[in-house]
């Protein structure tokens, strides 16, 4: 016998809180599996022997929260099953067919030996070979050695985890590697660092491709920082200063509070306490960088977020951050990201849906 509705226990139907929960459930769901969106970017994440599970899935939850904007598949060199550096094999959905019909391929790092650094398996090689021109590639940590064997990095800078770096000199001596960074973005091939380095790229990738509202997003999807700088050091095994010495953290803070000001060494030397010969020792010591170098970049960064976020004119900007001219920004920022601060401001400034859909319908490669 059928039940009336209306006869229904109120109990039985669900709590409002019950309903709130399920709303969210749902639009969690949305976030990390969203319908694919027309033209949506192809992106195959190629699995070696040996690869490493953690960087294998970092295409897949970064450029997979970017609401559809890309389709992520995952490739073997023979279309079988790959075994990782861990105790558990994956099963790629594709075959090595798939890389002629990406946009961007990714390498995610594998567990190299010497014979495998020097001479890849040349099914991996072959793989490659099935990659169009002019599609985007990028490697996350040990895949940097599958390029730099394909002869793809010659000429190039480059990075890879700073542990191997004697290593892929010896193998790549055409590479200029930068040991230094957590990646390298030449455009058409980026290279990275270990681990935490390859969410930074993907995070990169989105900003590239679609501004720093969509990139914010996918990085609050994914709990993560929204942005560190390429240009970063690495958290490379450095001896420590002596114990009960003075380090540079307070000067860094003290200095980051004034990137308007020419903060001299010798200031920032003064500041610490420490001559200026002891305070550059150190500073490289905690930040892999010298104090030049690295209010520069501090000074970069602060710019890109005045040049996204206000419309103060180049000028006004460069003041703000410490920049002596507009002059001097503009040829500071070609040099790292390759472009001007009028076209940066174009690129990432978040304008609205119309003009997310231009940058993503005008991007080079978008399909």
């Amino acid at each position: 016998m059928p039940i009336d509705p209306a006869a229904r226990p109120a109990s039985a139907a669900p709590s409002r809180a019950a309903r709130d929960l399920a709303d969210r459930a749902a639009e969690l769901d949305g976030w990390l599996h969203p319908d694919l969106r027309p033209g949506a970017h192809k992106v195959v994440v190629l699995a070696l022997d040996g690869v490493y599970p953690f960087e294998l899935g970092i295409p897949h939850r970064v450029l997979g929260s970017a609401g559809g904007r890309y389709e992520v598949l995952s490739a073997s060199v023979d279309g079988q099953p790959v075994r990782t550096d861990s105790d558990l094999t994956v099963t790629p959905g594709h075959g090595p067919e798939v890389l002629a019909e990406a946009d961007t391929v990714i390498i995610p790092p594998y567990a190299i030996s010497p014979a495998s650094a020097a001479a890849p398996d040349p099914r991996a090689l072959a793989a490659l070979s099935r990659v169009r021109p002019g599609t985007r590639l990028v490697s996350i940590c040990t895949g940097a050695f599958l390029l730099a064997a394909a002869g793809l990095l010659d000429g190039r800078r480059a990075t890879t985890h700073w542990a191997l770096t004697d290593y892929f000199r010896e193998l790549f001596p055409r590479v200029e590697l930068d040991a230094g960074v957590l990646f390298v973005d030449h455009g058409d091939v980026l290279t990275s660092a270990g681990a935490a380095s390859g969410v930074d790229v993907c995070l990169h990738l989105v900003r590239q491709d679609h501004g720093s509202e969509v990139a914010n997003h996918v990085a609050r999807c994914c709990v993560v920082p929204p942005y560190r700088d390429g240009g970063q050091a690495q958290y490379i095994e450095r001896p420590l200063p002596p114990a009960g010495g003075t380090g540079t953290g307070p000067t860094r803070d003290w200095a980051l509070r004034r990137l308007e000001l020419p903060l001299s060494l010798q200031e920032l030397a003064t500041h610490a306490a420490m001559s200026t010969r002891t305070f550059a020792r150190r500073f490289r010591e905690e930040t892999g960088l010298s104090p030049g170098r690295w209010l520069t970049q501090q000074r970069l960064r602060q710019a890109r977020h005045l040049l996204e976020s206000s419309d103060l004119p180049v000028e006004r900007v460069a003041h703000e951050v410490g920049f002596a001219t507009a002059t001097s920004l503009r040829r500071h920022l070609a040099a790292e990201a390759g472009v001007a601060p009028s076209a940066y401001r174009r690129t990432f400034r978040a304008s609205g849906p119309a003009a997310g859909a231009a940058r993503e319908t005008s991007r080079p490669g978008s399909r």
